[in-house]
């Protein structure tokens, strides 16, 4: 049985190869999966893909005419996965939906306490043998207001550690998780919990639903100085419309892991290049705005999982057995 990667990173090589305890053969490929690519898969009976690959109707179509019977995302959003495509063609499609939510909540709360406290500001300024307290002023986060959007295994995870740090947590979903309520988050309409909150957090897929779920409009509700933190997808986000509202001043900080255009540019070193997306060099001129190139789930834990996982779930499905201990991963 062969698997290719596409998008395939040095930590991804490490990770999967000490945990193919089956023996299959994996083929690593750093380019991503597109329509130019897709014929590289030729001799695989399934492909291995991550967040920003394309795999659309045209190169479900490719993949299904080379013999591709399983599609693996190594990750847990899928969508950038044509499904009814998927399901025409006859190809599964698998993920992995809780490799590590607590990697992603915690990386969530730092970024919280960075833009905050300004550590990263700190830090240059002593190495530089300043020592000035100036321009360093935070604020307690116990008390505050936190609003966190959609509760599945990252939001729960991200609600436990803010409730930790004695915040009020509010919560948005389409349906309330009982143990959470029972814990004291309280689940409010959207536009309440945006009038409310302190501190936002974005833990929703992306669907059309959610699609520039933060806009022009939704930020009119929120409170004037509040935070907004996204470690989710990045079209959750209008990029445009955020920097309108940082240039007035009507959002305090931003944190973001996800960018809407970061196919072009996340997990490549671009350090000598001239970066052509002209939102995102306006976003890092903000000095209230933290961006990380979507490392969120960047932990030793979460990469084990993630590789344990994914091989299982393509071992059964090319054996045509079940997904006995991962039904949640199946999507077709």
């Amino acid at each position: 049985m062969k698997i290719v990667f596409y998008s395939a990173q040095p930590y991804d090589r490490i990770f999967f190869d000490r945990y193919n305890q089956a023996g299959l053969t994996i083929e690593y490929l750093d380019m991503p999966l597109q329509e130019q690519t897709a014929a590289m898969a030729a001799g695989a009976d399934a492909v291995c893909v991550f967040v920003n690959d394309t795999v659309n109707a045209v190169v479900m179509q490719q993949l299904a005419a080379l013999g591709v019977k399983v599609i693996a995302l190594r990750c847990a959003g899928f969508n950038n996965v044509d499904l009814e495509a998927a399901r025409s063609h006859r190809i599964h499609v698998c993920r992995v939906p809780a490799y590590s939510p607590e990697a992603v909540a915690e990386h969530a709360t730092a970024m919280i306490l960075t833009l905050n406290r300004k550590t990263h500001k700190a830090y240059n300024r002593v190495r530089e043998q300043n020592f000035s307290l100036n321009g360093l002023l935070g604020f307690n986060l116990h008390g505050k207001t936190i609003g966190v959007i959609g509760t599945g295994h990252i939001g729960h995870a991200f609600c436990r550690i803010m409730l930790g740090f004695g915040c009020r947590v509010l919560a948005f979903d389409l349906i309330a998780n009982k143990e959470l309520e029972a814990m004291g988050v309280e689940y409010l309409p959207l536009i309440t919990l945006l009038q409310q909150s302190d501190i936002i957090s974005l833990h929703c897929p992306l669907n059309e639903q959610t699609r520039h779920l933060i806009s022009d409009q939704t930020l009119g509700m929120m409170k004037k100085g509040a935070m907004l933190i996204n470690t989710g997808r990045g079209a959750l986000i209008d990029t445009g419309a955020v920097i309108k509202a940082l240039k007035s001043g009507h959002l305090g900080a931003l944190g973001m892991d996800v960018y809407e255009q970061e196919e072009k540019l996340f997990f490549r070193d671009l350090s000598g290049d001239i970066i052509q997306d002209d939102l995102i060099q306006r976003l890092m001129s903000f000095p209230n705005v933290l961006i990380t190139a979507h490392q969120a789930f960047f932990t030793s834990e979460a990469l084990a999982e993630i590789a344990i996982t994914t091989l299982n779930n393509v071992e059964q499905l090319l054996k045509n057995s079940n997904l006995s201990d991962n039904q949640a991963a199946l999507l077709t």
